[in-house]
């Protein structure tokens, strides 16, 4: 197979980074129930949160099996390093399978991990370092607990700690798969917010002060960061039955894009012009395993009858996207060039045209309009999201097995009037008529008066 001795070196240089596998037990670290028995109210907006299923994530696990057996197992701990890092760290995993995973391996991106790394050692690919010393690190420097010591770390509060993630290449060929920490250190929000500002507060697509206790004995805060991790990911927070998490991922993306709309006749066409802004992510649209991901604009018109005579970027009987749609995403290629979801298979990005932060697309439409039709026209356009391809769930699950959800992220309407006069409105040049035959009379009335 292409690329094995590569991978095998890169991931064994990934895990001596941090802790050699097998250095430490899984029982060294606290499940996150014993530490809610002090932070209950931070556990709660946890449980459920896409970080507290990273490992039993049914897509990742669907995903992770068959990248597995599509490379004799290669990817195993490539993957898992940052959806059960517990279970890398002790050696739990490879193989996958949740036969050597132990429960607290299996709670995914979990309380006494994140606030057991001390150092990071780059951007991306699991780049973290841990510490197992007695000591939770986190943002205050005066936090003091009965069951454990507590210590500062500005890292817990840089943007750095969650690229440490959120930043992924391919360990062989480089291509980058996922680049959310990079999008945002592009952008330019670079030096005024950070990841935790927006993903670990109240506001929804900026800071908002959480005043408050981190525990029940802890002192009163200005700030208390929030633990929902909310993302865009409405769909597997649906699957496993977190209504919180989904809802608040939901009213996330409708707050990350506005919509602009304007339609007008021109001649015998109607021309429609859409503009997408990215308004409230400090990183690109979509972002993610952009791949995966799917956004696009669905254009509709209809006459006053309500019948539809223009439609674009629906979905076919299959809950596949109209291929002549606007899509916002990532295309990756495969040895051969051609284009793959496979992120295992990437050796080039074939296209990226996501929406940066702050940038807004301009994109054109036009339609022949049919003879016929009951005016005015109502045209409506719509951002549509969705967190992965019908097809590739169907592949991963079997078709029908799981249907990500369409969330509309941005809206608007407009009304083309197309002019046609009424049959009651007269005979064409009658006024013109009218207008002669009353000149002619004043004439005649005033000849007549004269003489």
């Amino acid at each position: 197979m292409r690329g094995i001795i590569p991978i095998v070196a890169i991931v064994c240089t990934l895990l001596a980074g941090s802790m050699v596998a097998g250095a430490i037990e899984s029982s060294d670290f606290d499940d996150p129930t014993v530490c809610k028995g002090c932070h209950a109210e931070i556990y709660n907006q946890w449980d459920g949160s896409m970080h507290s299923i990273a490992y039993t994530d049914p897509v990742y696990l669907a995903e992770e099996e068959m990248a597995s057996n599509e490379t004799d197992g290669l990817t195993d701990t490539y993957c898992a390093r940052c959806h059960t890092p517990i279970g890398v760290l002790s050696g739990e995993v490879p193989p996958i399978g949740h036969e050597n995973i132990s429960e607290v391996s299996k709670k995914g991106i979990q309380c006494d991990f994140c606030h057991n790394v001390n150092k990071s050692t780059g951007i991306g690919n699991g780049a973290f370092m841990v510490a197992l010393d007695g000591f939770k690190r986190g943002p205050y420097d005066d936090s003091k607990s009965p069951s454990h010591g507590s210590m500062l770390s500005d890292l817990h509060t840089k943007s750095e700690f969650c690229g440490m993630c959120h930043d992924v290449n391919h360990p062989v060929t480089g291509i980058p798969i996922e680049t959310t920490y990079t999008e945002w250190k592009e952008g330019p929000y670079n030096s005024t917010t950070q990841c935790q500002d927006c993903h670990m507060t109240p506001g929804i697509t900026h800071f908002e002060a959480n005043p408050g206790k981190a525990s029940g004995i802890g002192p009163e805060r200005d700030h208390i960061y929030t633990h929902y991790f909310v993302g865009g990911n409405a769909a597997v927070t649906g699957v496993i039955g977190s209504e919180v998490h989904q809802q608040m991922a939901e009213e996330r993306l409708k707050s990350a894009a506005t919509l602009v709309l304007e339609a007008e006749k021109k001649v015998t066409e109607a021309e429609i012009t859409v503009k997408v802004t990215n308004v409230g992510a400090g990183h690109k649209l979509p972002t993610g395993l952009t791949e995966a991901r799917e956004a696009w604009i669905e254009i509709m018109a209809k006459d006053a009858s309500g019948k539809e005579i223009y439609h674009v970027g629906g979905l076919d009987s299959d809950g596949e996207v109209d291929p002549d749609a606007v899509m916002y995403h990532v295309v990756l290629g495969d040895a051969s060039g051609n284009p793959t979801v496979k992120v295992w298979e990437a050796e080039s990005v074939l296209s990226d045209n996501r929406i940066l932060p702050k940038e807004t697309r301009v994109e054109k439409y036009n339609f022949a309009i049919p003879e016929g039709v009951n005016d005015p026209i109502t045209v409506e356009a719509k951002l549509n999201y969705r967190s992965a391809s019908q097809k590739f769930l169907d592949e991963l699950f079997g078709k029908g097995a799981l249907v990500a959800p369409v969330i509309e992220m941005a809206g608007a309407e407009d009304t083309i009037v197309l002019g046609k006069k009424a049959p009651d409105e007269g005979v064409p040049g009658f006024e013109s008529i009218f207008a002669l035959l009353s000149l002619l009379v004043v004439a005649y009335l005033v000849r007549r008066n004269v003489k």
